[in-house]
């Protein structure tokens, strides 16, 4: 839309910001928080797309986690799951502002003038088969009918949104899949979150949604939007200003076709206010190559992304194992005011792992101060704190440490002024701790405005479980001290941005813990 033209320009003041914001966020609502979603193309075939996002729609209205009514749309018409299938979106008997488009491509042009009839306002076009194939025409002609009738677009060739606040699933994947008369999940929605997720490549997006439902975590917005014709990073951000249930936003990218210098400034202002992760997808020449012929999407100079997403206060995740435990610690917890870093462990194993990847990433893992080492020191000889604990940072509390022993460690390490972050290396193995040792630990946690972040390794049901506590506490957990120290490093980066910019005081005072 022209507005983006405007913004290669224009000086992204407050009042700028907002009134972006509040446009765009009012022409895309409706993807989000439809009244009414017309599914076109659904289909009586169960292996089709245009079935499995018909039932799964339906499934949630009757659940009541949709607030939106659903209608089937096929040429054929008759009925399908009790309901009736309307010949056209024109027949059907109420206002639409949402249409799922699931027909083939040379079809989604007339189906979109039939949209603009109805008075549909946003449409995901999941169909495949325009510019990623060469059909260079027939998507301009799609972007031209969707111009045409006021319609926002979602895609084509991507599986559109997905948000477990609202109802709202256009993936057309199968939860299931039977293997020898048994369903397996095979593709499971995550549960409701604080993240928004981007993503040009839907087979990577929702690969990443199943990683992020076994690993616990939770997902506010997924949004695919393949070819990306229409509705971009750009118009995401600023809904992501908006929504109260986003607090950190996660971005694949393989190329951007254009207007890269006014994401560029709308991301930096964004990244004043919540915190954002970036993966590119493309990075070498063959990578290039591969991204050419994925998504029609230039790749683009790597060395101009980084000069971008560092201008943008992005975080640049390497790897996608960075890019999930990045985005989860920025979620989770505030940025850090400085590099200083103290790692409590009761493993002096574990410790030493977690300080040699920090001193390779170049986090400071400063000695105790005079005051820290006397109050840590009282605290042995009132037997808080196990005789043969060791202060050196790592401030190893040894295998005897009790519950008492870690709130006794964190809370002296954050209440020093030398200490900006916390690794809390939480082993669960030891006798003396009990379940409640992760709530002593988080409950210090929340008297700070000092990002903590938990490690516990193995792969039992009780680490598992510590984890899980751990972030359902608000301390992303991890299972080795590597990730752990680089989900901290994050939060450490993404503090540098805000203290670069003027705002990290502003920021720390407006932030709150998850309740």
């Amino acid at each position: 839309m022209s507005y983006k033209r405007e913004l290669e320009h224009v000086v992204l003041a407050p009042e700028n910001l907002e009134k972006y914001a509040s446009k765009v966020t009012s022409e895309i609502k409706p993807f989000f928080k439809p009244k009414s979603i017309a599914v076109v193309g659904a289909s009586k075939d169960v292996n089709s797309p245009g079935w499995v996002t018909f039932k799964v729609l339906l499934e949630n209205h009757r659940k009541g986690v949709l607030k939106a009514k659903v209608y089937g749309v096929n040429i054929k018409g008759g009925e399908l799951f009790s309901q009736k299938l309307y010949k056209s979106i024109l027949e059907i008997p109420d206002e639409i502002d949402h249409a799922v488009i699931l027909v083939p491509a040379k079809y989604v042009p007339s189906v979109l003038d039939d949209c603009g009839k109805k008075g549909a306002k946003v449409a995901s076009i999941i169909s495949a088969g325009f510019s990623e194939i060469g059909n260079v025409e027939l998507e301009k002609e799609v972007l031209d009918k969707a111009r045409e009738n006021g319609i926002r677009v979602i895609g084509p060739n991507g599986l559109g949104v997905f948000d477990p606040w609202n109802g709202v699933d256009t993936m057309f994947l199968p939860t299931t899949k039977n293997v020898d008369g048994k369903d397996l999940l095979a593709c499971p929605r995550p549960k409701k979150g604080y993240i928004m997720f981007m993503s040009q490549s839907g087979a990577l997006g929702v690969s990443v949604l199943d990683y992020m439902y076994g690993e616990g975590i939770g997902i506010s917005k997924f949004i695919s939007y393949g070819n990306k014709i229409d509705v971009d990073e750009i118009d995401m951000l600023f809904w992501a200003l908006k929504d109260e249930t986003v607090r950190a936003v996660m971005i694949y990218i393989e190329g951007i076709k254009s207007l890269g210098r006014a994401l560029v400034n709308v991301a930096r202002e964004f990244s004043k206010h919540k915190p954002m992760v970036i993966l590119k997808g493309g990075k070498t020449k063959a990578g290039a190559r591969a991204v050419a012929s994925h998504t029609a999407s230039l790749a683009g100079d790597i060395k101009v992304y980084e000069a971008a997403v560092d201008k943008m206060g992005a975080i640049w995740a390497d790897d996608l194992i960075e890019f999930l435990d990045a985005t989860k610690a920025l979620a989770l917890q505030p940025p850090a005011a400085g590099n200083n870093v103290a790692i409590v462990t009761d493993g002096g194993g574990a410790g030493i792992l977690a300080t040699d990847k920090a001193e390779k990433i170049g986090i400071n893992l400063p000695p105790p101060s005079d005051k820290l080492l006397q109050k840590l020191k009282q605290a042995q000889e009132n037997g808080l704190i196990p005789s043969v604990a060791t202060f050196a940072n790592p401030y190893d509390i040894s295998g005897s440490a009790s519950d008492e022993s870690y709130a006794v460690a964190l809370e002296s390490v954050l209440e020093d002024d030398g200490i900006d972050a916390a690794l809390v290396i939480a082993l669960h193995h030891p006798p003396l701790l009990s379940p409640a040792f992760v709530d002593k630990i988080a409950s210090v946690a929340r008297k700070y405005k000092k990002p903590v972040v938990a490690v516990d390794i193995g792969g039992t049901d009780m680490a598992n479980w510590v984890r899980d506590r751990f972030d359902s506490m608000g301390i992303p957990a991890f299972s080795t001290p590597e990730r752990g120290v680089v989900a901290l490093n994050a939060l450490i980066r993404y503090g540098r941005f805000l203290k670069r910019e003027g705002v990290l005081d502003e920021y720390l005072d407006k932030w709150r813990p998850i309740v």
